[in-house]
């Protein structure tokens, strides 16, 4: 029985590429309405995703047009990035926008609206120097036909030069439904000081905007398209459902290079905390592993801190499950990760500390010159491997508004702390309540209303 080499779905982009899979496909041309050609390449630019590579062209006629999507899922939650543009290095930021991002300067109540533009790879600013050229085109037949219109927009393309010479801090906001926006952090792997991030949950509208619905929502047809949700689908099963014992496996997409991967799934007990639901991917095309911790429960009454010191080797033996509402920090090294960043994991501080590096180094690398930050990346991650190396001590700090976290006690008497770990309980604040959707949410009163 022979068996064919599985390859990933998304390649690497390299100009080295003995065998790219290139598909042709006729198309109808748009210009001259004959057939022509297009071209798809589905491959991977390195550190930064997966896309879809288009290049149409008609022997008829000429016209030709290359296009470029995003080859990767949505993400869960849609993302919004508020900038204060205060200095030089602000306007180099390199940003990140796809077809669903709108970007607005609340200063000269200026936006641009989703699904206008292409995504592209830019700056800050590029994307008023894209929205000068736009505004720009034409102004000489306008002069001519409409001149008071013209005038304003004058006026208008001088209140833009004046953000791109900083002759005030002005703010750029960037909203992205689909949550595959960036703005790059000069500061890394520090807090960035003048942007701010919020993930939010996408509407019902939003999710539909982006072609996503629920089972309820679709035609029974549907139900037979690769990736569709069933009844019967893994991904759907309750917590009652799940035996402790029992490993449940069900066919997914790697998440790296698309190809079919599998799924494991365990709900387990971690003693002196609370059930957890284990998922763990393997991909046979490109290796790529990926862990994932889903909490048993609901939000917790308060939120909760963890202070946990490492001084040596032996202290990367506890057990620790972070959810993807816990960031981490560490004040010696001035390090500050936000929540989502790592995701949800059961491991250990040596685990995180490694996943954080990992992270760190396939961040997106944009652009030909090196990032302003990356000497000081790489001497960060030098630190952090000191630590794994027992050479330097830190303060490992793990807060989770939610309470879904967890740091193994490894004392002797379990209604005392080690001397290594500090575990402080807190009320949230709003602005916390708000980014885990709990103010909005009404737990009273249903009996009334049924």
């Amino acid at each position: 029985m022979c068996t064919t080499e599985q390859k990933p779905v998304f390649r690497d982009l390299s100009a080295d590429d003995p065998d790219p899979e290139v598909t042709e496909i006729e198309s109808f041309c748009v210009n001259c309405h004959a057939n022509g050609q297009t071209r798809l390449l589905l491959t991977r630019i390195p550190h930064y995703k997966n896309v879809v590579l288009m290049s149409f062209s008609c022997e008829e006629c000429g016209y030709e047009n290359n296009e470029i999507q995003p080859g990767g899922a949505y993400a869960e939650l849609g993302i919004k990035w508020k900038l204060r543009v205060e200095l030089p290095e602000d306007l180099n930021r390199q940003v990140v926008k796809s077809d669903y991002t709108s970007v607005r300067i609340p200063e000269l109540d200026f936006e641009i609206p989703a699904q206008s533009q292409k995504g592209e790879i830019t700056t800050v600013e590029g994307i008023v120097a894209r929205a000068m050229a736009g505004l720009a085109q034409d102004q000489a037949a306008r002069r001519a036909e409409h001149p008071a219109a013209a005038e304003q927009i004058d006026c208008f393309l001088q209140r833009l030069q004046a953000l791109r010479a900083l002759d005030k801090t002005w703010t750029l906001e960037l909203t992205d439904i689909s949550g595959n926006c960036f703005v790059e952090n000069p500061e890394i792997p520090r807090r960035d000081p003048r942007c701010e991030r919020r993930d939010f949950k996408r509407t019902k509208e939003e999710d539909h905007q982006l072609g996503i619905f629920t089972h309820d929502e679709v035609l029974s047809p549907v139900e037979s398209l690769p990736g569709a949700l069933t009844p019967a689908d893994p991904r759907q099963f309750t917590f009652e459902q799940l035996s402790g014992d029992e490993v449940l496996h069900f066919s997914t997409n790697c998440p790296e290079c698309n190809a079919p991967a599998t799924t494991n799934m365990k709900l387990t007990k971690i003693p002196h905390f609370k059930e957890v639901v284990i998922m763990a991917t393997l991909c046979d095309a490109c290796g790529h592993r990926t862990n994932e911790v889903k909490s048993g429960g609901g939000v917790e009454e308060k939120g909760v801190r963890f202070e946990v010191r490492i001084a040596s080797k032996e202290d990367f033996s506890r057990d620790i499950l972070k959810s993807e509402t816990c960031s981490l920090s560490i004040p010696e090294l001035e390090m500050e990760v936000g929540g989502r960043a790592l995701g949800g994991r059961f491991t250990t501080p040596e685990g995180l500390l490694q996943a954080a590096i990992t992270q760190l180094r396939a961040a997106p690398a944009l652009g030909d010159a090196p990032l302003p930050s990356s000497n000081a990346l790489e001497r960060f991650i030098d630190k952090v491997e000191e630590v794994l190396e027992g050479q330097r001590a830190i303060t490992l700090i793990l807060d989770d508004p939610a309470g879904n976290s967890y740091v193994q006690n490894l004392s002797d008497d379990p209604a005392k702390y080690d001397d290594g770990l500090k575990v402080t309980h807190y009320e949230r604040s709003f602005e916390q309540n708000e980014e885990l959707g709990l103010n909005d949410m009404k737990t009273e009163g249903y009996e009334e209303d049924s």
